[in-house]
C-alpha cells in the first residue's frame, strides 16, 4: 500500500499535473456525453482550425485579419458549393451505376468461380466451389439489406446534413472572425500558473495543425490523381474509385492494401485479365510509391514524430471506439498522449 501511496505521491500532487488531467477529463466527459449532438460545433471547430493556417499566412503578408478571414472563407464556401453540387452528385451516380451492376458481376465471378474444379481439379472440388458460391451468396444478400435499412433512413440524413450545410458555415466563420475574443474568454477560465498545459498545447499544436492540413492535402492530391489516372485508362467509376484511394490514406500501411481490392476487381471484371487491367494495377502502384515516398514525406515529414507501432496502435484503438472519425483522428490524439508524456514533469517519472 505505501508503494501505490509514493507512487501517486510522485505523480499527481503536482499542481501543474493536476490542473492538466482536470482538463482532459472535463475535455473527455464532454466528448462522451455532449458528442452526438454537438457534432457540427465540433467539425466547424476543425475547420476553422484548418483555415486558420491560410489566414495567418495573409497575416503575414500584410492583410488584416478580418479581410483575411472574409478572403479564405470565400473560397471554403465557393468550394463547398463546388463540391456538394458537382462532386458529391457525380460519386452517387457512380455508386449507384455500381450497385446496378453488382448482380452481372456476382454472376460473372460465380461462373468463373463454378469453372475452377475442371482447369484444377486436384486443387479444389465441386463441393468446395458450391460452398464457397453460397457463402459469398447469403454475403451479398446481408449487405443488400443492410444497404436498404440505410436507404430507409437517408431522409433524416438528408435533413440533418441540409442543417449541417446551413449552421456549420455560420460556426466556422465566427470561430475565425472571433478567434482571440473566444480565447481570451476560455483563458479567464483557467489558473494563471499553467505552465505544463502550455508546454502541451504547444506541442500539440504545431504536430497537429501540421499534421491535419497535411493530411487533407494528401487526400486531395491522391484522389485527384487517381481519379484522373484511372479515367485517362478508361477504367469505370474512375473518380468513385479514386476517392476510395484518398480516403486511404488515413490509415497507414494498410489502407493501400485494402483498396487494392476493389480497383482490382472493377478492372477485372470491365477487361479480364488482359493487358490494360495490368495497366491498372500498374498505375495504381506507382501513384502508391509516389504517395509514401514522396509526397507524404513531403507535406508530413515534421507533422508527426511517432513510431509506425504507435500509430498502427492508435488506429485500432481510437478507430474502434469512434469508428471513421475515430481513424481520422487517432494519429492527433496519439501525438497528444505522446505530448502530455513528454511534457510530464521528468523527476515524477525518474523517481
Amino acid at each position: 500500500m505505501d508503494v501505490i501511496t509514493n507512487w501517486f505521491r510522485r505523480n499527481f500532487t503536482d499542481q501543474q499535473v493536476i490542473i492538466l488531467l482536470a482538463l482532459l477529463a472535463l475535455g473527455l466527459v464532454v466528448v462522451l456525453m455532449f458528442g452526438r449532438m454537438m457534432v457540427p460545433f465540433f467539425a466547424s471547430l476543425v475547420i476553422a482550425y484548418l483555415l486558420e493556417g491560410p489566414v495567418r499566412s495573409l497575416g503575414r503578408l500584410g492583410l488584416p485579419r478580418l479581410a483575411a478571414v472574409l478572403l479564405v472563407f470565400a473560397i471554403f464556401m465557393a468550394l463547398l458549393f463546388v463540391g456538394f453540387f458537382w462532386l458529391v452528385p457525380m460519386l452517387i451516380k457512380q455508386v449507384t451505376q455500381l450497385i446496378q451492376q453488382l448482380p452481372s458481376m456476382i454472376s460473372e465471378a460465380q461462373a468463373a468461380l463454378m469453372a475452377l474444379p475442371e482447369r484444377y481439379p486436384r486443387l479444389i472440388s465441386e463441393t468446395q466451389t458450391q460452398e464457397i458460391a453460397n457463402t459469398l451468396r447469403a454475403e451479398v444478400v446481408r449487405q443488400a439489406q443492410k444497404l436498404l435499412t440505410v436507404s430507409m433512413a437517408s431522409v433524416l440524413g438528408l435533413v440533418t446534413l441540409l442543417v449541417y450545410l446551413v449552421l456549420m458555415p455560420i460556426l466556422v466563420f465566427f470561430f475565425l472572425k472571433d478567434k482571440d475574443r473566444i480565447l481570451h474568454w476560455m483563458q479567464g477560465f483557467l489558473p494563471q500558473e499553467r505552465t505544463l498545459v502550455s508546454t502541451v498545447w504547444r506541442e500539440v499544436n504545431s504536430q497537429i495543425g501540421n499534421y491535419i492540413r497535411g493530411k487533407i492535402l494528401e487526400i486531395l492530391i491522391v484522389w485527384i490523381v487517381s481519379g484522373v489516372t484511372f479515367w485517362l485508362l478508361n477504367l469505370n467509376y474512375a473518380m468513385l474509385l479514386g476517392f476510395l484511394v484518398g480516403i486511404s490514406v488515413l490509415i497507414p500501411y494498410v489502407g493501400a492494401a485494402v483498396v487494392t481490392l476493389p480497383v482490382a476487381l472493377v478492372a477485372s471484371f470491365q477487361w479480364g485479365f488482359d493487358q490494360q487491367f495490368f495497366y491498372v494495377l500498374i498505375a495504381y502502384a506507382i501513384i502508391q510509391l509516389l504517395d509514401g515516398n514522396l509526397l507524404a514525406p513531403l507535406l508530413l515529414s515534421e507533422a508527426v514524430n511517432l513510431h509506425p507501432i504507435a500509430i498502427i496502435a492508435a488506429i485500432l484503438v481510437f478507430g474502434g471506439i469512434w469508428g471513421f472519425l475515430g481513424v481520422f483522428f487517432a494519429i492527433p490524439l496519439a501525438t497528444l498522449i505522446n505530448a502530455i508524456i513528454n511534457a510530464w514533469p521528468r523527476e515524477a517519472l525518474t523517481n
